[in-house]
């Protein structure tokens, strides 16, 4: 076993409605949507209408820039919708799905005897390319690039996430022949849970192999990557799911694009919190059971609580989740606020109030930021408390605020994601997004290094 790395930095969130681990249905719903917004860097070219059949991998959409990536059909059935918004821009096209799936055959390959070329020209025909995310900044992967390795967490530590244990005990064997695949472009290296890691049916992977324990967010693909090999400037690595391993091992063992999952469905707000199995764009209305007598006081996040994506109600299943999360809408005032003596029922991470004492307790939290944005006011190592990384958060941050690219550069943004200071996010007391601070400096360096 190799060297466990342990990050002393971090925060697990004490937060209730995990989902017990158990499929509480199985889900085909009338309609999915495919969303362009999913996908980090495309440039949408639609190549269906209304009217349309297609089947399950059938392209829907490709990308402007590089008419070789093609976003495909998760579902057979009939185009319904094409929906649009201002200036005509693609939202979504919606498909009504067949009572019968049926798929797209793109024939079973033997890995053992494909080379980097055929791996990357059967997952570009088939859809599955935009699985693989590239860093710096989080796009879809340049098929002419050669990364210098591909990295992969199989596990997470995001407070109410999918269990990877439980999601995937049934995909070992997809996961491994994707694995094997994707090794004939680069290495993989594929990061564990060192407290989990023996009992786990992950375990019988075979691939480069690195242990973690920490708290959140050790289980998020960058912090993992900044500790095993640091990406410099003009250095290009991807990143790829379990999820998305497995489809890929399908996709070469059955000849099937089969992007089907088990998705959690967590939070306070969820009635007896478990797993369904469910096609990406599935509608959130399927689910209503788990929120049905909450439906007005309920925020439907696509995604986990951190860094999730609030969709609502009449939203859908974003392609790379596998976790819905059900939170209260805090819109109730508090009176005194802070100076309020006790309060019992909130979680600080300070000493503020007294959940310090009982460490063990798990808290309903709601979406209530207890006040709004105001000018930072703490140093560098407030943040860095909670991110195991070897950046200057605060200084990143003010440098995305100023557009100042040199600094950016500086202060590590070739590191990071959004999510990736979704802890620090939390902690903020100045109540900043940081997360989409950071996205838009992204999208500038994205903008001015083109």
């Amino acid at each position: 076993m190799s060297k466990t790395i342990v990050l002393k930095k971090g925060l697990d969130l004490p937060i209730t409605g995990c989902a017990e681990k158990r499929l509480s249905k199985t889900l085909l719903s009338d309609v999915v949507a495919i969303q362009p917004t999913d996908f980090k860097g495309l440039l949408p070219r639609l190549l269906v209408k209304e009217g349309d059949t297609v089947l399950a991998g059938s392209p829907v959409f490709s990308d402007k820039n590089n008419p070789d990536i093609l976003i495909t059909s998760p579902a057979s059935g009939t185009v319904k919708a094409v929906v649009r918004g201002e200036k005509r821009k693609l939202l979504a096209v919606l498909i009504q799905t067949d009572p019968e799936q049926k798929f797209a055959d793109f024939e079973v390959k033997s890995v053992a005897q494909l080379e980097a070329e055929d791996v990357k020209k059967a997952l570009l025909g088939s859809g599955l390319w935009p699985w693989l995310i590239q860093r710096p900044y989080g796009i879809l992967a340049n098929p002419a690039v050669t990364p210098k390795a591909i990295f992969v967490s199989a596990f997470n530590t995001t407070p109410g996430a999918a269990d990877t244990d439980f999601a995937f005990e049934g995909e070992i064997a997809a996961i491994q022949a994707g694995i094997d695949a994707l090794s004939k472009i680069a290495e993989v290296h594929v990061s564990f849970n060192a407290k989990t890691y023996a009992n786990s049916p992950l375990a019988r992977l075979n691939a480069t192999k690195h242990f973690f324990e920490g708290k959140c967010p050790a289980g998020n693909v960058g912090v993992q990557i900044s500790h095993i090999s640091p990406i410099k400037k003009e250095e290009t690595v991807w990143t790829i799911s379990l999820q998305g391993l497995a489809a890929v091992g399908k996709l070469f063992t059955k000849g099937k694009y089969d992007v089907r999952r088990l998705v959690a469905v967590s939070g306070p707000m969820a009635i007896q919190p478990a797993y369904v199995s469910a096609l990406p764009g599935t509608p959130m209305t399927a689910l209503k059971a788990f929120y049905s007598t909450n439906a007005d006081i309920v925020r439907v996040v696509s995604g986990d609580v951190l860094s999730g994506k609030t969709v609502g109600v009449e939203g859908y299943l974003g392609y790379f989740d596998n976790t819905v999360t059900l939170i209260k809408e805090g819109t109730e005032k508090e009176p005194f606020g802070w100076a309020m003596p006790l309060r019992l029922k909130q979680y600080s991470t300070d000493h503020t109030y007294f959940s310090w004492l009982t460490p063990w307790r798990k808290y309903d939290m709601d979406t209530n930021l207890h006040g709004g944005p105001r000018a930072f006011v703490m140093n560098d190592a407030y943040y860095a408390k909670v991110l195991p990384m070897d950046i200057y958060p605060l200084y990143l941050i003010k440098a995305c605020l100023a557009g100042d690219i040199e600094k950016m550069e500086k202060f590590g943004i070739y590191e990071v994601l959004p999510e990736d200071l979704a802890v620090c996010e939390f902690v903020d007391p100045s109540k900043n997004y940081i997360q989409d601070i950071i996205a838009k400096g992204i999208d500038l360096m994205l903008k001015e290094m083109a």
